[in-house]
Order: structure tokens, then C-alpha cells, then sequence
């Protein structure tokens, strides 16, 4: 019995230690990574902050139980115990005081252990609420800032919750205490010849936790404010009229009660006991039914004339809480015409249309760009670029490592030799080689890049979204850098990223921290061997700022030949009054910071983006120093900042039902938005946000957008189009432009169908499906131009059993015209019979990035290309024997010579 007994201390100890152990190492590589970082005070803060409060919580928690206990344990009667003796007799054993202190003083202190731990993981309300700021803005009801729901409301739960916690554990442990003592019975209970110690102990203890109910019940008349209803969120008129009077006399009740306790305390018999428990609870069950029978036959018959003024207050929060309380609208006319000048006026548009979907570029990168298989391309980004003095929007890939497709895998390779991604692919979004692939601005490895602003000096990518793994640099082992032809090269790491091993001891701590034997075993590490550990951009971030929501796409930045990340973070809360809520965020966002990510040296920079508000604001309270404002961000990488995508999506689809600013619209939903779906495969899906560089209507100049239609509730035709301006003083506006009701304008479903019931694209399709191929059809565009609205859906086909997309067709459809060409220029002409050139639009967009006066169109190298194209084309249809194709490129370079010549002939003569 005393060996097991023995053995299991021991196992305890170890268990102890090896926890211990742990935790402080982690503490300390914690501190090192961010002091690598240069954030320390992030580290210190949330440190100082989770041991006051673990402490102190602990500390109260331990001293209120221990001396509730104690009293308890001095007043009269005394514990026996039972113990069956091995004759089959009951041996009775008294147990002494001290050894009763000593057990209450240890479950006191065990359960105000798990009490601070609890309460230190929530550190973050206290330091909230003492660095409180206001919103300026108050609850309709109350009239409280709602700085008060955000910050102090929180703090005063916790408060709540914590006494309660501690009132009922004491008297539940006061009166276990008491039962086994022998001193608490029934007629003591009851004060039946004189109040007792147990009596009034317990007593004064119920009388502190019905104190503590009726400050609960103060509290809950706050949170009616985040009630849910059928039609709107909020306070509803039974929430205001019934349930709020009734928590009011709840709280009040309970009050009562407590004082009646009190009495109880002092006076003979249980009578106000009694009375405090029956009328706590027949209020309570009165606040449920009441407000049942006012929302049955009050509300309910006339709704809308009841909850008219909540449905007021939830249009008004729900669009400040949004940040759509700005949203601009502006009205379009639907009956402009669309013209070929218009279309060459608006050549930067049509330039910057995206052909390109994410999935088939990412599907022929990584077959033509991978390089090698430990190679992999894992998303897409869209930025814009000024090349030639023209904003040209891209699509970015940077190649990163996978470690998991390495062909040996092995702890030298994964975390000391193949320690980087190399490189980034960058293309065009709208135009493709004559093999229907991805024209590429940066490719290969080395990277070459066709232009000196996307020139990359520093290609390694430490850093990214597959850098799951800690590598170790500086080591006796070469590190692979790229491959090369049959041979690879070499380099070493010239970064200031990482911790240094430094020492024997430090190297041994490395090696329990990441629970690999290897570190301390390998004589490759040194002490001047560096460790690059949270390589993930996305767990970096998380471990600096975990109060921030990040968004889905970080996006890779090419800047003076550097590569770097930026990565957008929103401040979110479920806590803004009468907010409707979105699953998963809450009814409050802001995308109030822009965090950007060295690719090779780690380094971690957060800018506050929205200075207005007040989330962000507390936290730089908090943290001082650790954010910097958006003015300090280099121009280099300003310049790249874009409105989100999440945050554009969440808003949107608010937007489709608040934009019904009147409450008896909003009731009926007369007026209801929805995003419009489209089918992909078997499924349904809505239409994702996307950015595009066009003039908006009514706007002098192009710039860099995104945007996502309406289409009225249960019906396919488009209401309105919403779009976010990324680009200087106009960065972060949102516009809604909105067609007269009376006016049909074609939705993307009604597109889709019109193309689909189009007989020569019908055959076409069945043609290549009969050949073996797969055909994909990209995402349906709408490409506002002028007033009017251009439809652009590409084209892939795959080939049977192959892996590379190619881009073979888009189809452009404007009002009842559709076409279908090889190229997105080839199907505007066709669509406005000729009299559109695409040299045309190129000569007045390079004359209007000049700073040259439009002049009339001329052809030029648009022309020249596609007829150069059309004759390789035929050339390659030749030598394959195709005579069919052969004959249709001969007759498209005819018709492109064709145009060049009218084009030369009707240009006028130069003046003498």
C-alpha cells in the first residue's frame, strides 16, 4: 500500500515538473521569438496582465473559501468518521480540527488555482475596460455610450459571475461543513429556540448571493439589447414594455430577498428565508410569462406598428455597426447605349477585364511554373501594377516550398537544406499565348521579369503559407537555394530573422521545446546556427496580435525587389446594441489594420488603417508602441493596400437587406437585394466579390475596385451593383449604383441561360465535349462600362487525361448580342460589328498615359499581334494536318492585314 502510494507521488512530481518544465521553456522561446520581432511589449503586457489577474483572482478566491471555511470549521460539533474494522464492526474516528483547516485550506487553494487560471485567459476585458474609450455614439434605450456594452458591460459580468461563483461554493462548502459536524439541523434551520452559528453563517452567505442575483438582473435589462427576433434584431416591444420592467423587479426582488436573509440572520424561525425564495421566484416565472402574453395578443396582431421604431433602431445600428452608415448611392439611367468610342474611351477597362480564374491559372502554374515537384503554387492574388505609365491589374503566385513533396524526406532535408520557397509568377489577368496559357511578367527561376518594376533581387521566401516547419540556418549543412539545370546552387541565409542557438544550453532547450532529439545530437547546429520557428504568416500574426480576425487572402507584394505579404485584420465584437448578427464575426467589423510580412526577414509591421475606430484604439492603449499609423507605411508598399475581400463580402450581403432605410419596407421586404448564384458543377454558389480597374460612372479617371451585383429577391434580373474603392483619398469608399425598378436589366442567370441556348456556342461546346475534352467555364464577369453593363465568361478546355487549362474562348454578351471569339477583343468587335479596335483603344490609352490629346484611332500593335498569332497558328495546324483550322487562321490573318490596311489608308496625312 505504501509503495503504491509512494510511486504515485512520484508519478505526480514527475508529471508536475515535466508540465512545469514545459511551460516555462515555452515561456521563454515566447519571449526570444518576440524580441526577434522587436514587439516585447506584446509579450510583457499580456504576461503582467494574465499574472495580476490569475493572482488576484486567485487570491480572493482562495482567502473568501478558506475563511468562510474556517468560521464554519470553529463552531461546535465535531467530524467522525466510519470505518469497517476486518471482524465486520464500524470503528468510529474523530477527525481533528487542524486536520479539517488543513484539507480546507487546500481545496481553497486548488479551487482558486482553477479559478485564476480561468479568469487570467480572460485578461482581456479587464485591460479593455481600464482602457476604455467612447464611441460616441449611445443605445437607443438607455441612452449609454456604446463604449458601455463593449468594454464595461463584459467587466461587470465577470465581476457578477465571479461572486456568485464563490458565494455558492462557500455555501455549498459551509453547509457540507456543518451537515458532518452535527451542527446544522433542521429545527436549527428553522430558529426554533434562538438563532445558531450555522444559521446565521449560512444565512448571511444566502443573503450575498441573492445580492449578487439582483445585480445579474440589473445586468440582463442590458442584454435585451442583442435579443433576435423573426424580422429584425434587437429590443422588441415586449422585450421593452414586459421583459425590461420585469427584470427590473427581479433585480429588485432579489434585493429584497437579500435583505430578508439578512433579517433571517437575526430573527427567530425561517419565515423571511421563505418569503425571499417564494418571491424571487414567482417574479422570475412572472418575467417569462408576461412578456409571452404582450407579444401574443399585443405585438403579434399588429406587428408592424408595435416594432416599427425597434425595426428603426436595427436599420441604424446595423449600418453604423457595418460601417455602411457612408455607403453612397447613386442612380444610373439604364437606357445608355453602348457604343465602339465608348468602349475605346474606357480602354483601360476592357484591358483590365480578368480572363483568368484563380483555379485554372493556379492548375497551369503549377505545370508550367513548379519548377520542381517540392514546388507548389497554393493561391492566387490580385493586384494592380504601373507599367509603361498604364495601372495594370496582375495575378501573383509566389512558389513556396512544400516540405511534404520533398523526394527524400528526412530531418537534414526538411529543416536544414530545403529551408525556402524561390521566386513568384506574375501575369496579366486578360491575356494568354497563342497555346490559349498564362502570359507571364515574371517567371522561371532565376526570376525574369519583363519589366524593371517587377524585378526581383530578393526571390527567397522564408516566410508564407506553407512555411509550417521551423528551419535552422547558419549550419555546417549547405543550403539549397534553387536548382539549375542538372545541378542546384547553394547560399546562405544573409537575413536577420531567427534566434540564435548561442549556446550548449540554449541548444538542449531548443531540443525540448521542439521535442527533437536531432538539435541537440546533430553537430551541423552551432552556436551561430540560427532557429526561424511561427514561419506560417498567418500563425505569426495570430501569435502577435490573436485579437485581431484575419482575412482569408494574404496577398504577395513585389516592392523594391523584394517580396513581402500584406495581410488584412479586422477588430470584430458581438457586443454592438441592436446589431444583426453574421455567423462567425459578430454584429460589429472593422478592417482597421493592415499588417505587412517580410518574405525573407519575418519581420512583422502592423498599421492601424482605421484611426476612427474605437476596438483599435483600446488595443493601441494597451500595447503602446506596437502599432504604427498608416502614414508611416513606405509609399512603395501603400500604393498595394486594396479593400478586402471578407470584410467587402460580409458588407454586401448586409447591404442586400439594409439598404431599406424605411421600417415598413423593411417589414414587408418590398425592396429585398440578394447576391446573385450561379451554377458550378452540381451546386449552386453565389457570386464572390472580384477586383477589376475601370472608371466608374460619373469619375474622370480609372482605378482599382471591387465590386459584386444585386439582384431583387426571388427574381434574375440585376437592381443594383456595389463597389470599394482602393486608391488614394478614395481609398475605403463604398459606392452602390442602383437601375430603375422599371427598367430590365439582364441578370447573370438570365446571361448564362441566353448563352447556353445560343446554338453555335452550344455546338461548339458538344463538339469539344465529343473530342474527349473537358470544357470549363470561368466565372461570369459584369463589366460596368459607362451606364451600361458588358457580360465576359471565359473559356478553358482541357484535354483528355491532361492537367493544363487553356484558354481557348470568352464570350462577351451586351444587351441581346453575344459572341464567342478566341480572344476577349475578337468578341467586342464581333459584338459591335466591326467598329471596335482594340488597336484603337491601346493607341488612345498609351496617349492618355502620355498625357497626350485624344486623337482619332489608328491600328497599331494589337493588330500586328494578332496577325502574327493567327499565322503561327496556321502553321502549327498545317504540320498536324488539322486543314479545317488551317483555312479559318488564314482567313483571320486576311481579315487582320485587312484592317491594318484601312487603317494605314485612313489615317490622315502629316502636316507639311
Amino acid at each position: 500500500m505504501h509503495k503504491r502510494i509512494t510511486w504515485m507521488v512520484v508519478v505526480i512530481a514527475l508529471f508536475v515538473l515535466f508540465g512545469g518544465l514545459s511551460f516555462g521553456v515555452g515561456l521563454y522561446f515566447d519571449y526570444l521569438w518576440f524580441a526577434e520581432l522587436g514587439k516585447t511589449a506584446v509579450f510583457t503586457t499580456v504576461l503582467y496582465a494574465k499574472s495580476m489577474l490569475g493572482s488576484g483572482t486567485l487570491l480572493a478566491a482562495f482567502l473568501f473559501l478558506y475563511f468562510n471555511l474556517l468560521f464554519a470549521n470553529r463552531g461546535p460539533g465535531q467530524i467522525e468518521i466510519g470505518i469497517p474494522t476486518p471482524n465486520g464492526q464500524i470503528t468510529a474516528y474523530r477527525v481533528e480540527p487542524e486536520t479539517v483547516r488543513r484539507f480546507a485550506g487546500l481545496a481553497s487553494l486548488a479551487i482558486g488555482f482553477l479559478i485564476g487560471v480561468g479568469y487570467a485567459a480572460n485578461w482581456e476585458r479587464v485591460w479593455r475596460w481600464l482602457h476604455r474609450v467612447d464611441f460616441g455614439s449611445a443605445d437607443p434605450v438607455f441612452g449609454r455610450d456604446v463604449s458601455f456594452y463593449f468594454f464595461t458591460l463584459p467587466f461587470l459580468r465577470d465581476v457578477v459571475r465571479f461572486g456568485l461563483m464563490l458565494s455558492f461554493l462557500a455555501l455549498i462548502g459551509v453547509a457540507v461543513l456543518y451537515y458532518f459536524k452535527g451542527a446544522l439541523t433542521w429545527g436549527q434551520l428553522k430558529g426554533s429556540g434562538g438563532r445558531s452559528r450555522p444559521s446565521v453563517h449560512i444565512s448571511l452567505l444566502a443573503a450575498l448571493v441573492f445580492a449578487l442575483l439582483g445585480a445579474s438582473a440589473y445586468l440582463d435589462r442590458f442584454e435585451l439589447l442583442y435579443g433576435t427576433h423573426n424580422v429584425f434584431s434587437g429590443a422588441g416591444y415586449a422585450d421593452l414594455h414586459a421583459r425590461l420592467p420585469m427584470l427590473s423587479l427581479l433585480a429588485a426582488a432579489a434585493l429584497v430577498g437579500a435583505l430578508l436573509w439578512i433579517a433571517n440572520a437575526f430573527l427567530k424561525g425561517s419565515r423571511p428565508a421563505v418569503i425571499a425564495i417564494l418571491l424571487y421566484l414567482v417574479v422570475m416565472f412572472g418575467g417569462n410569462l408576461y412578456p409571452a402574453f404582450i407579444q401574443k395578443f399585443f405585438v403579434d396582431p399588429n406587428e408592424l406598428d408595435k416594432e416599427s421604431p425597434q425595426i428603426a433602431h436595427n436599420i441604424r445600428a446595423t449600418l453604423e455597426a457595418y460601417n455602411l452608415d457612408a455607403v453612397e448611392e447613386r442612380d444610373l439611367s439604364g437606357d445608355t447605349a453602348l457604343t465602339a468610342r465608348d468602349i475605346e474611351n474606357n480602354s483601360a477597362t476592357i484591358q483590365s477585364i480578368r480572363l483568368w480564374d484563380h483555379e485554372p491559372l493556379l492548375d497551369a502554374l503549377k505545370q508550367i511554373q513548379e519548377i520542381r515537384t517540392y514546388y507548389d503554387f497554393v493561391s492566387v492574388d490580385n493586384d494592380r501594377y504601373l507599367i509603361d505609365g498604364q495601372l495594370k491589374q496582375l495575378m501573383l503566385s509566389a512558389r513556396e516550398l512544400n516540405s511534404a513533396s520533398l523526394p527524400e524526406r528526412n530531418w537534414i532535408n526538411e529543416h536544414l537544406s530545403y529551408t525556402h520557397g524561390y521566386g513568384i509568377a506574375v501575369g496579366p489577368v486578360n491575356r494568354m499565348t497563342s497555346e490559349g496559357l498564362p502570359v507571364l511578367h515574371v517567371q522561371n527561376i532565376p526570376p525574369e521579369s519583363a519589366y524593371p518594376l517587377l524585378e526581383v533581387d530578393r526571390p527567397e521566401i522564408y516566410y508564407g503559407e506553407l512555411t509550417h516547419s521551423y528551419a535552422l540556418v547558419h549550419t555546417g549543412q549547405e543550403e539549397f537555394d534553387y536548382p539549375s539545370g542538372e545541378e542546384n546552387v547553394y547560399a546562405r541565409y544573409q537575413g536577420e530573422g531567427g534566434v540564435r542557438v548561442h549556446s550548449l544550453l540554449r541548444k538542449l532547450l531548443f531540443a525540448f521545446y521542439f521535442r527533437d532529439p536531432n538539435i541537440l545530437l546533430s553537430p551541423l547546429v552551432t552556436r551561430d546556427s540560427r532557429f526561424l520557428y511561427f514561419r506560417d504568416i498567418r500563425q505569426r500574426i495570430n501569435r502577435l496580435a490573436p485579437f485581431l480576425m484575419l482575412d482569408q487572402d494574404p496577398y504577395s507584394v513585389i516592392s523594391g525587389g523584394k517580396l513581402f505579404w500584406i495581410q488584412d485584420a479586422y477588430t470584430v465584437s458581438d457586443r454592438y446594441p441592436y446589431s444583426t448578427r453574421t455567423p462567425g464575426v459578430g454584429n460589429y467589423i472593422r478592417n482597421s489594420v493592415k499588417v505587412v510580412v517580410d518574405a525573407y526577414n519575418g519581420d512583422v509591421d502592423l498599421y492601424v488603417a482605421d484611426a476612427e475606430d474605437p476596438v483599435i484604439r483600446v488595443y493601441e492603449k494597451i500595447f503602446a508602441g506596437v502599432f504604427r499609423p498608416l502614414s508611416e507605411i513606405p509609399e512603395h508598399l501603400h500604393r498595394h493596400l486594396r479593400y478586402p475581400e471578407d470584410i467587402f463580402t460580409v458588407q454586401t450581403y448586409m447591404y442586400s437587406v439594409y439598404h431599406m432605410g424605411a421600417p415598413q419596407i423593411f417589414y414587408n421586404k418590398e425592396d429585398l437585394w440578394q447576391i446573385p448564384t450561379l451554377a458550378t458543377g452540381s451546386t449552386e454558389n453565389p457570386m464572390s466579390p472580384y477586383y477589376t480597374i475601370m472608371r466608374l460612372p460619373q469619375e474622370t479617371r480609372e482605378e482599382f475596385i471591387l465590386m459584386l451585383p444585386f439582384t431583387p429577391g426571388r427574381k434574375d434580373n440585376l437592381s443594383a451593383w456595389m463597389v470599394a474603392r482602393s486608391d488614394g483619398e478614395h481609398y475605403g469608399k463604398l459606392v452602390v449604383y442602383r437601375f430603375p425598378k422599371q427598367k430590365l436589366v439582364y441578370g447573370p442567370r438570365q446571361i448564362v441561360a441566353r448563352v447556353n441556348q445560343d446554338a453555335e456556342i452550344a455546338r461548339q461546346i458538344s463538339l469539344w465535349d465529343q473530342r474527349g475534352s473537358q470544357v470549363i467555364q470561368g466565372n461570369l464577369l459584369i463589366i460596368p462600362i459607362e451606364e451600361a453593363l458588358l457580360y465576359i465568361r471565359p473559356l478553358y478546355l482541357r484535354a483528355q487525361n491532361g492537367k493544363i487549362p487553356e484558354l481557348k474562348r470568352v464570350i462577351v454578351a451586351y444587351e441581346n448580342r453575344i459572341a464567342m471569339e478566341e480572344t476577349l477583343e475578337a468578341s467586342i468587335a464581333r459584338i459591335f460589328e466591326g467598329e471596335y479596335s482594340f488597336a484603337a483603344g491601346e493607341a488612345r490609352l498609351a496617349e492618355q498615359s502620355a498625357g497626350a490629346p485624344p486623337r482619332a484611332p489608328t491600328a497599331g500593335l494589337g493588330l500586328v499581334e494578332e496577325a502574327g498569332e493567327a499565322y503561327s497558328r496556321a502553321v502549327a495546324a498545317q504540320r498536324q494536318g488539322d486543314w479545317a483550322t488551317y483555312g479559318e487562321e488564314l482567313r483571320k490573318l486576311g481579315a487582320a492585314l485587312e484592317e491594318l490596311k484601312r487603317a494605314r489608308d485612313s489615317r490622315p496625312a502629316p502636316e507639311p
